[in-house]
């Protein structure tokens, strides 16, 4: 498996976004083959795990997704290795209603309600997931290093960021300092490009998430939207999203990308991605299909 920094780490060039496997636009896998992913990926060479505490079937079941990455771990042997952000800041209540706080008081808490899910006593990396448009950016990224500070987080990341909202992180935390930033990004959606450029310029590991279009029919059909990643997969004797994986790869030593998984074959599948080498005339072509 190869290799990218990510802050203070060295992870896989390739990750495992867990959500799949507590919500999402699929029936939730059984326990079992939830465990069976993981440890998929674990043999794939992966050492990077993506979750949050929001992801779980139901509002009442807040870190659902966090204990079954934990379950998961504690069940094959040695992980010290192994790396998991996870992230806070969005809430849900009663009736499935979603917000969002980033108060200091909820944020602490968060962080608390992640640590027991997780069953750890540091967080390797905490990321805010969505921003609290009622406060101050710099404010909320404050209670971030804050927790760093105290030795409650390794290190801290953002997501769905623009690129004010990264400077900003910058500036608060102090150069060298924000770990990561994760936003969307695929064929499907490329708005974030800039923001991937500019974390490329700052030494900053970008990690798009639903890297392959989305879970459900978005990630399966994505040879077909875009024939292109089809036609290099055949030639190559490899999917589609493999390709796909390969050209975000292609975009910066700093791009480490989280597909969704509630399969062992997908991650699995999608982990051999790094292996993937595409030519530039590979890369030209793949550009050239979204003009």
């Amino acid at each position: 498996m190869k290799t990218r920094r990510l802050g203070p780490f060295t992870v896989s060039a390739i990750g495992l976004g867990a959500m799949p496997m507590s919500m999402g636009a699929n029936d939730q896998p059984a326990q079992e083959r939830a465990i069976a992913t993981v440890h998929a990926a674990l043999d794939a060479g992966v050492t990077l795990i993506d979750t949050a505490d929001i992801y779980a079937p139901a509002w009442d079941q807040m870190g659902h997704n966090e204990r079954l990455v934990a379950k998961a771990l504690a069940s094959y042997g040695d992980t010290s290795d192994i790396i998991v952000g996870t992230k806070g800041g969005i809430t849900r209540g009663p009736g499935e209603s979603w917000g969002r706080d980033g108060s200091p008081e909820y944020i602490r808490s968060a962080v608390e309600a992640s640590l027991r899910a997780l069953d750890r006593d540091v967080i390797d990396l905490y990321q805010w997931h969505r921003p609290d448009r009622w406060r101050l950016y710099g404010e909320v990224v404050e209670t971030f290093k804050a927790l760093q500070d105290e030795g409650k987080v390794r290190a801290v990341g953002i997501s769905n960021a623009n690129v004010e909202e990264i400077e900003v992180a910058i500036e608060v935390l102090g150069e060298g300092f924000l770990a990561s930033v994760q936003n969307e990004f695929s064929p499907r959606f490329r708005s974030s490009r800039d923001e991937l450029e500019f974390c490329g310029e700052r030494g900053i590991a970008f990690l798009p998430w639903s890297p392959l279009g989305g879970t459900g029919a978005a990630s399966k059909q994505v040879g077909q939207t875009y024939p292109a990643f089809h036609e290099i997969g055949l030639a190559r004797g490899v999917s589609p999203q493999q390709v796909v994986l390969a050209w975000e790869l292609s975009l910066g030593e700093h791009v480490i990308p989280i597909p969704g998984a509630s399969r062992p074959e997908s991650i699995t599948d999608s982990a051999q991605a790094v292996h993937l080498e595409l030519t530039d005339t590979e890369i030209e072509v793949i550009e050239a299909q979204f003009c």
